[in-house]
């Protein structure tokens, strides 16, 4: 793809590292940007700089947040007894859009993939345990997405809090084999969070 001017070239190259974002693509938007209002593009530049720079993980959960609690874990109205485990904040926005979740999360930031060099080291595993340890959990309800590596994860995470006298769930198998939670219909999600079973079920099939 050949340009008239280095800068275009810059910018089509920095979008185009997005992910989805080719080369035609990038080319569109940053000729779309190019036509707009400077006071547009310096709005743009300075929200992806605040976002890099001011974003905080809920000291809590784990979960983005503007402050050192989220929103979700500053609410006296939540169910702080019983928690959702998921892989990261999608996951977290899927499931509050239900409207049929009340209590808390706890996001791990990932799922256990030795392939991709991911292991429990990596990931928030340690912080649950030690929330679990502490007599503070109720019920936790695992809602990381059915594929091997989120079984895997949730296996190792129930075998590390077994000893301790908490119910395990997992979310009903509402949500079809390999799916993830992000892409998930509402109504589905929903009713898999509503209808989960105990996880020590899910480990016959």
């Amino acid at each position: 793809m050949d340009f008239s001017s280095k800068l275009l070239e810059n910018a089509v190259e920095e979008i185009s590292y997005l992910p989805g974002i080719g080369k035609r693509t990038a080319l569109r938007l940053a000729l779309h940007l190019l036509n707009q209002p400077l006071e547009r593009t310096t709005d743009l530049a300075q929200a992806l700089v605040n976002l890099k720079t001011e974003i905080k993980h809920c000291e809590k959960c784990n979960n983005i947040s503007d402050s050192k609690t989220c929103e979700i874990c500053a609410n006296p109205n939540r169910n702080h007894a019983l928690v959702c485990v998921v892989e990261d904040i999608r996951d977290v926005m899927a499931i509050e859009n239900t409207n049929q979740y009340k209590g808390v999360y706890h996001v791990l930031g990932g799922k256990i993939s030795p392939i991709d060099g991911i292991g429990p080291n990596q990931l928030e595993i340690k912080s649950l345990i030690e929330k679990v340890s502490s007599g503070s959990v109720d019920e936790l309800i695992f809602a990381l997405s059915s594929t091997m590596e989120g079984d895997t994860t949730n296996f190792y995470i129930y075998n590390q809090i077994k000893e301790f006298t908490i119910t395990t769930s997992t979310i009903a198998r509402g949500i079809s084999v390999g799916d993830e939670l992000e892409f998930a219909d509402q109504v589905s999600l929903g009713r898999s969070i509503v209808d989960r079973v105990p996880f020590q079920n899910s480990l016959k099939n």
